[in-house]
Formats: C-alpha cells, structure tokens, sequence
C-alpha cells in the first residue's frame, strides 16, 4: 500500500509524454485542413443557419465578422464588382457559343431589358441609403421600398413583353432574366445595410457569390439542355438561392436588429431618391435605345454584335470609375475651400485628359486584340464590324468623361440641370435612333449611340462651365 504513491507520479509522466505526442498528430493534420478551408467554411456557415432555423432568434447568434479594413474592403469589393460587372458579357458568350447568334440575340435582347429595369428596382437608393449613418429611416423602410420597386420593375417588365407581342419563348427568356434582375435589386438594399455596417467586404462576397452562380447555373443548364429557356430559370433560381441561404442571412445576422418599417419613411425615401433615380434612369435609356430601335428591325443576332463591340467601351467607363470614384470626397472638400477652385479645375480638366489616354489605349486595344478575340470569344467573323468598334471606343471614351462631369456636377449640388440635360438626350437618341436605323442599319445604330455621347460630353462641359462662372 506504500507503493500507490510512486503509481501516482507515474501517471503524470504518462499524460505528460501524451500531451507530447498531441501536438505531432496536430500537426500531421494541418494539410488536409487548409486542403478543406472552404469546405469548413461552408459547413461553419450551415450550421449557422441551421441554428438559427432551429434554435431560435436571429439575435441569439453572435456577430462573427469585424468590421472592414480598407485593404480588405477595397479588394473585395472590387471582386465582387468586376463580377457583377462581367456578368452580362460571360452570358452573351456563353449563349452565343452554345445556341449560335441569332437565340443569343433574343436572350441578349431579354438581359439588356432587364438590366434597364434593374434601375427601376434599384431606385438610385443605395448611395442615399449608405450615408443615413444616423439611421433617420430604418432598414426595414428601406426593405419594404425596395420590395415595392421590385414589383414595379417585374409588372413593368412584363407589361413590355405583352406590348412587344413576344412569343412563349421570349417570355419565359425575359421572366428568367428579370427574375435574376430583380433579386439583384433586393439584394442590393441588403448589401448597401452591410456597407452602412462598415463590413462592405460582406456586401463585395455576397455580390460575387450571386454573379458566379448565376453565371454557372446558365451555363450548365444550357451545355445539358440547350435550352435559352431553362437557362434562364435557372439563372433566376440561382440568384434567388443565393439570396436565401447567403444574402438575407448575412446581413440579419451581422447587423443590428432594425426597429419598425414606418410608411412615412417609405414615402420620404420615394421622395428623396427620385432625382438619383431619374437622372441614372435616363442615362441607361440613352444606351439602351439604339438597341431597341434595331429590334423588330433587324434580326435579333444584331443585338450580339452590338454588345460584344460595346463591352470593351463599358470596361473603359469601369477602369475610369475605379479611378476617380474614391476621390469623389477629397473632391467635395477641395470645392468646399473657395481658395481651392482652380485647383478642383485643373484636377476636372485632369480627369477628363485620363479618359482621353484611357480611350487611346481603348483604340490600341480594338486595332490589334479586339475583333480576333471577339470572333474568337462568339464563334463569328467580326471583321465587319472594325469600323464600328473603333466608333464605339470612342462612344466609351465619351461615356467615361460623362459619367465623371455627371459625378462633379452633383458634387456642386447641381444635379437638376444635368437631368434636364438628360430629358433632352433621351428625345434626340429616340429619334436619331429610329431615323439612322431604319436608314442604314446596324451602322445607324452605331452612329446614333456616337452622336448622343457627343451631344451629352458638350452640354454636361458646358453646364460645369456655366456653374464655375456662376460660383466665381
């Protein structure tokens, strides 16, 4: 009985050679858990759900994500831009290689409808809805006008595919891409909530993850059935899953409760936001038009071509953006300083030299690498159409400096008479469109979009002229 003590320190030692051996087998096992980083991810985040759903309320669970670090913020967000940015292009290819020119025209005709109406959806909101820091309308306000605007967008969408007369086909095409539409405008209320948080890498992977599976969800259902039609839906359903299971979620869980939806705050959000909805409303319409005056005109496969030489002039407009967009404050401030004002000239003055090097190297661009690769891309000849993309290069320059001196001009709190100036270039797109396009055809089209661009880039200058002489 004398010896239980020794047993006793003898134990230690064994549990002290075990805590030895734990560390090795820890460490044999690290591989196959970076191996599985994503997979753990997505089961972390399942089982997150799945407590919710059985477990009780949303605020039972704890915030897992800090807020954003610029970097971290930046280059996400950035990620799920440049998705969201080349979505369009990627499905037009992908039904153009799939279905051939003429059906990837219809679905491109469908897609390009409901990006238009994806600004109906949107309201021009998200800005207004970032910056109420103080939080003067709740987030359920904010829910509630973006479901009524959502619903606006569908009934409206639909009701130009009744005036249009489209047939069976051409419906379910529209409803699939307005059903993805739609969802990005709900979303986008959600995401703005996140960025409003201060965690807009949230909103950046949320914005990603809807992008790529819309993307796979059409692409994989086109290769097995191809069919415009079940792309489409399931283009729609991916969206709408990734806004049940990644979007709402996130943004319930990682954001404060919100008090009570108030009508009174829908209507003064209606009220608020019009002005930024008109005016971004407009502009769309102005580059849709030449596109709708060509359908029922020309085959649907003019549509195609149309945007495949249009989306190197939208990447000009994004690479732009990317630049000035983060300066925007900095700019507010230096015009807010009346000592400053020649120097906010010179940096306008500045910016639009920058769109013209960006559409030089746009132009490089369209001489050497853009026809191969887009006849490489849509499986089509594109060396008719040189002249029109070197036209539209220029359109995309034009397009650049637009949106920069809409932007400035709305920093001097100008932005009624740049609608105006958007009033009077939607009716003169209307009619050089339907005159040029029934005259010449696809170059008509092409020439109208370039005239309207010019039209715009001269009044915005001289209205942001008019506003400096006024304000010296």
């Amino acid at each position: 009985m004398e010896e239980e003590p020794i047993t006793g320190e003898a134990s230690p030692k064994t549990s002290t050679r075990r805590r030895r051996t734990k560390p090795k087998r820890q460490q044999r096992h690290r591989p196959s858990r970076r191996a599985t980083s994503l997979g753990s991810i997505v089961n972390g985040w399942w089982n997150r759900l799945l407590s919710v759903a059985f477990g009780g309320d949303w605020d039972d669970q704890p915030r897992l994500y800090e807020s954003g670090r610029g970097a971290r913020d930046y280059l996400l967000n950035t990620l799920g831009s440049i998705a969201w940015g080349t979505l369009f292009p990627l499905l037009t290819v992908v039904a153009t290689q799939l279905s051939g020119t003429e059906h990837a025209g219809q679905f491109n005709m469908a897609f390009t409808t409901a990006t238009l109406l994806l600004y109906v959806g949107n309201y021009g909101v998200k800005t207004y809805q970032v910056s109420d820091i103080t939080e003067t309308e709740s987030f359920a306000s904010y829910q509630v006008q973006r479901l009524l605007t959502c619903l606006i967008m569908l009934l409206v969408g639909f009701g130009y595919c009744f005036v249009r007369r489209y047939d069976q086909q051409m419906w379910l095409i529209s409803a699939g891409a307005y059903a993805f539409r739609a969802i990005d405008a709900l979303a986008d209320t959600y995401e703005a909530r996140l960025q409003q948080q201060d965690k807009l890498y949230l909103a950046g992977i949320s914005q990603a993850v809807r992008s790529v599976l819309g993307v796979t969800a059409f692409s994989l259902l086109l290769l097995i059935t191809r069919s415009l039609v079940a792309a489409s839906i399931a283009m729609g359903v991916a969206a709408l899953a990734s806004f049940l299971l990644l979007t709402a979620p996130l943004t319930q869980l990682e954001t404060p409760r919100s008090r009570r939806w108030s009508a009174l705050e829908v209507r003064e959000i209606f009220v608020e936001c019009f002005p930024a909805f008109l005016a971004l409303f407009l502009f769309a319409l102005i580059e849709t038009v030449p596109k709708y005056a060509m359908e029922g005109v020309l085959p649907y496969e003019s549509q195609v071509f149309f945007s495949a030489i249009y989306f190197p002039a939208q990447a000009m407009l994004m690479i732009v953006g990317f630049i000035y967009r983060p300066q925007l404050v900095r700019l507010a401030t230096i015009w807010s300083d009346p000592h400053k004002r020649v120097r906010f000239d010179l940096i306008v003055g500045g910016m639009v030299g920058v769109c013209a090097i960006v559409t030089l190297g746009g132009l490089a661009f369209a001489k050497w690498l853009a026809v191969p690769l887009n006849s490489l891309l849509y499986g089509t000849n594109f060396d008719p159409y040189r002249t029109a993309q070197y036209l539209m290069i220029l359109a995309g320059g034009l397009t650049a400096a637009i949106d920069f001196l809409y932007q400035i001009i709305t920093v001097l709190r100008q932005q009624a008479a740049a609608t105006r100036i958007y009033l009077f270039a939607t009716v003169f797109v209307v009619a050089a469109s339907i005159v040029l396009v029934r005259l010449y055809g696809f170059d008509g089209a092409v020439w109208s979009y370039v005239a309207v661009m010019v039209v715009l880039f001269v009044a915005l200058a001289i209205q942001y002229v008019v506003i400096r002489i006024k304000n010296d």
